[in-house]
């Protein structure tokens, strides 16, 4: 397709729409559904969604996606900054973790949440500061969905607790691992007692070493995490699992496997082994190494 090929996607979505093909209330294509099926790159495809979105055939639904009909408060006055007595901070965040959670934070801009909640963009720096400040606040909201109920008992049950909240809420919110920094940690409210919990159960550590280990537990969880969000882009992009991607790449492995006289690895695949690529079982592995090893520090072994 050429430079204007986001004309070409928007146009044939606003025909299926005009036709009936996505009905009122329908999820619409994602954004990287949209690259997948038109080969474009992920910019052209988020404009694409913008061009129907600014005329109010689509809207981000929370808890949805994007979806066909214009912004339930479209019509809104937008006059000015001061024109918007009904519009609150805990919308704005919904709206962004909307956004976030069809499309992914690079879709999220001031311009788009404005524009799905019918407002001028300069309105919402009233009620929630910039991007930056906006996401340390979607981030707090859905750290809120997670509460900690019990974390009692022994310091490996309450880490296993902690450890298990968090991905549970990367799980349900891939974009939540990249939008969280270890090191230059936001200020988020509902994620400091996270953080006090697993410090407390560690005290028997000692200080340095319970610290430590806080960062390890938070940055191997999130880095299993990030894997996952790749991995669900990766699938949307290309419409392939990563087992049949990894089907495909299995004679050329083979063979980069016996020119390199790779021992360990013909052992691996011998007799037509097959590994279960799950990432809910690969994070409770690690998670388990994680905390035999801090066993065995505790030890001194």
């Amino acid at each position: 397709m050429g430079e204007a090929s986001y004309q070409v996607i928007a146009a044939e979505l606003r025909r299926r729409i005009e036709a009936g093909e996505l009905r009122p209330g329908e999820r619409v294509p994602s954004t990287r559904a949209l690259v997948r099926d038109f080969g474009v790159a992920m910019a052209t495809a988020t404009k694409a969604l913008q061009v129907l979105q600014a005329d109010r055939l689509v809207h981000a639904s929370p808890g949805v996606g994007t979806v066909v009909g214009p912004p339930p408060r479209s019509r809104r006055t937008a006059a000015g900054p001061d024109d918007v007595p009904d519009l609150d901070r805990d919308e704005i965040v919904r709206m962004g973790i909307a956004i976030a959670d069809a499309e992914g934070l690079a879709a999220l801009s001031m311009r788009r949440i404005a524009t799905e909640l019918g407002v001028s963009t300069m309105a919402l720096y009233r009620y929630v500061g910039g991007k930056d400040a906006l996401v340390v606040q979607m981030v707090d909201a859905v750290i809120g969905e997670f509460p900690l109920r019990d974390v009692s008992g022994s310091w490996r049950d309450a880490v296993t607790a902690v450890a298990r909240v968090h991905w549970a809420a990367y799980r349900r919110h891939l974009w939540l691992a990249s939008a969280i920094s270890l090191s230059r940690p936001q200020l988020v409210p509902r994620l400091l007692p996270h953080t006090d919990a697993v410090l407390r159960a560690l005290r028997g550590f000692g200080k340095s070493a319970a610290l430590s280990a806080t960062i390890s537990l938070f940055a191997y969880v999130r880095g299993i995490a990030l894997v996952m969000e790749s991995e669900a882009q990766a699938e949307q992009d290309t419409g392939v699992t990563a087992d049949e991607w990894a089907d495909r790449q299995g004679d050329q492995l083979a063979a980069m496997i016996a020119a390199g006289n790779l021992t360990a690895f013909q052992e691996l695949l011998a007799d037509g082994f097959d590994y279960d690529y799950d990432l809910d079982q690969l994070f409770e592995f690690g998670l388990a190494i994680f905390l035999d090893g801090l066993s065995a520090r505790r030890r001194g072994v």
